[in-house]
């Protein structure tokens, strides 16, 4: 049985990783192209100079780019994330927002290229920013599909 995004987008909330870091997944589409986060700055995920914590910056992108892309390849597959590279921009004292839009020419793409069971490996970028649109990081994570075997 499948969840819904919606019900996901729950269960994300709940997740220690990001509801112990102030991280939360405002909205999903139905479809799975478009998400957005975001990071609210407290005095438990602030570094030494009182700014965004870079490892709660991270954690916020992380598990996104492989879930939305799990979503809309489907269950026969494997997805996860192998490497992800970010750029601290400007530190801030404010809540940040990423947004998450999945091509879905992609997806159809990568779910071609594994269907004799190769690994394929995609970069989907990112930007966190706070509410005005100022730049916070920037960076990219890889993402490994490959379809399971016997299927």
């Amino acid at each position: 049985m499948r969840l819904s995004l919606a019900t996901l987008r729950r269960f994300w909330n709940l997740w220690p990783p990001y509801l112990f870091t102030g991280i939360r997944v405002l909205e999903v589409s139905p479809d799975g192209l478009y998400a957005r986060v975001r990071l609210r700055l407290h005095w438990w995920n602030r570094n030494a100079f009182g700014t965004h914590f870079g490892g709660s910056l991270l954690a916020m992108i992380n598990p996104l780019w492989p879930l939305l892309v799990l979503h809309r390849i489907g269950p026969d597959h494997i997805v996860w994330d192998t490497k992800n590279e970010i750029e601290f921009v400007r530190a801030m004292r404010e809540d940040v927002f990423a947004e998450f839009r999945l091509d879905p020419v992609m997806v159809e793409d990568m779910r071609e290229a594994a269907v004799d069971g190769d690994k394929v490996l995609r970069w989907f970028p990112f930007e966190i920013a706070n509410a005005a649109g100022e730049l916070a990081a920037q960076g990219r994570i890889e993402v490994y599909v490959r379809r399971k075997r016997g299927r």
